[in-house]
């Protein structure tokens, strides 16, 4: 094996190691294999579907970011999947839209690879696995995804525009990936996009920067499905609300299809232009409902069996019975079980469910006041509590002001107008400012996310 490749590779595990907890790095990262590096693509080997999809799932950004700080900018990663150990079988697979939701690090340029390709080559950007056939159906997305599937099958005539909200983590970007799926399968010849309002709002700002506008509003205006995900995220941002009206009105007039979600239906979105909100109003608003019990069952019974698990029956009931608030919440419990069944050599009980659900329920039972937040934020960084209500632009004071919001958005049912008027009087753009402020400072600074993990505690045992 090329030494120059492993020790590159061991750079890009301490990196790695330091960016996540022990168990995940012993459980998905401590058994990779380099493979080869060629042609600008790195081939690594992992040892199941299973740990490929956490990959995919849930640490992308930090093995892109890390690829390319050793790598070089632009290293591609593929995967080849160990399928029969005893034969020294594997099968190779890309990941599924590398790169996809960021609008940094591909080599200095925010522009997607989509946007510089022919009709003909169009990246979708599409989550390919996210299909109609594992998208589980109950009472509370039965409408969506029967809006959904019609939207697919005659895309431009059914439900024009489509806008599908829900609170976090209920399966909306799942359910528009699976329309983006199903069009270019039955549609080969339309140009299908998806992509982030969050990378959108980066590639508007970026074409005023290298002065190419005119080159984004032409490639956008030549979509045929144009899928954007959690729009809310264009609060605050009336320039890019105004590139996107045009936009809109450019496809919804030529009958092409739009499909956006939100995490709040289009009455409640603040910070939004009314001319935009009354176009989303134009076709099918759907809301896609927090799952229930017998939901909450089957998606889980779906994802064992997707990714070759064995879970008993009584361990599936406990965690649905438990775990309520969302899909997601429901696959990070099979993934925490998962590990620590890997990592101890314990079975898949009724115990360590009881165990790792317990663990969540105490987490997430612990009653926190937008006060309780405000005074843990100020004394942690001895800042009295009163300043974050000055205009002080101190950096200190910013940044409890900024942390405080982050916090209050993580824990609290709120609004984030609302939030705005207790900390700071600020509106709502300057906490989603904040909030993405933060998450970027945890993602990129290790003695800030330290910082972030003790407030934290200290508001748990408050």
């Amino acid at each position: 094996m090329n030494s120059s490749l492993i020790t590159k590779w061991n750079r890009c595990l301490d990196i790695i190691r330091d960016n996540v907890t022990e168990d995940a790095y012993k459980t998905l990262f401590a058994d990779i294999t380099p493979l080869k590096y060629e042609g600008n693509t790195l081939t690594i080997q992992v040892k199941s579907n299973f740990v490929c999809e956490v990959l995919e799932e849930n640490y992308i950004d930090l093995l892109r970011t890390t690829l390319f700080k050793v790598m070089g900018n632009g290293t591609q990663l593929m995967y080849s999947i160990l399928t029969d150990s005893g034969n020294n079988l594997s099968m190779e697979v890309g990941t599924e839209g590398y790169g996809k939701n960021s609008g940094s690090g591909n080599s200095g340029n925010s522009t997607p690879k989509a946007m510089q390709e022919t009709v003909q080559e169009l990246d979708s950007m599409l989550i390919n696995r996210y299909t109609f056939d594992n998208y589980v159906e109950g009472i509370s997305n039965r409408l969506s995804r029967s809006v959904a599937i019609s939207v697919a099958d005659k895309p431009g005539r059914a439900f024009n525009p489509l806008f599908i909200h829900g609170s976090s983590g209920v399966g909306k970007t799942h359910l528009i990936n699976a329309i983006g799926v199903r069009i270019k399968e039955l549609h080969p010849e339309l140009r299908v996009l998806y992509v982030s309002a969050h990378l959108f709002q980066v590639q508007y700002t970026d074409s005023i920067l290298q002065k190419n506008f005119n080159d984004f509003m032409r490639f956008y205006q030549s979509i045929d499905v144009l899928i954007i995900d959690d729009i809310q995220e264009f609060a605050g941002l009336q320039k890019t609300q105004n590139a996107f009206f045009h936009i809109f009105n450019h496809l919804h007039l030529n009958g092409k299809q739009l499909i956006m979600t939100s995490d709040r239906s289009p009455a409640q979105l603040q910070g939004m232009e009314e001319r935009l909100i009354t176009r989303f109003k134009w076709g099918m608003t759907a809301e896609i409902e927090k799952p229930d019990l017998e939901l909450r069952k089957n998606i889980l019974r779906n994802k064992v069996y997707r990714d070759g698990l064995n879970f008993p029956e009584e361990v599936i009931s406990h965690i649905a019975e438990n775990v309520n608030a969302s899909i997601r919440d429901l696959e990070g419990i099979v993934v925490s079980i998962m590990a620590h069944s890997t990592i101890n050599n314990a079975d898949i009980d009724i115990n360590l469910a009881r165990k790792i659900v317990g663990d969540l329920s105490s987490y997430e039972k612990k009653s926190i006041t937008i006060d309780d937040i405000i005074k843990t934020v100020s004394d942690y960084y001895g800042v009295e509590v009163n300043a974050i209500n000055t205009r002080s632009r101190k950096r200190e004071v910013v940044l409890v002001r900024q942390v405080a919001m982050f916090l209050a958005k993580k824990y609290l049912d709120m609004s984030t107008s609302k939030i705005g008027q207790y900390i700071g009087n600020r509106d709502h753009a300057t906490v989603l400012h904040a909030c993405k402020t933060i998450t970027n400072l945890a993602e990129t600074d290790k003695q800030f996310r330290n910082e972030l993990n003790e407030i934290d505690l200290a508001l748990q045992s408050a």
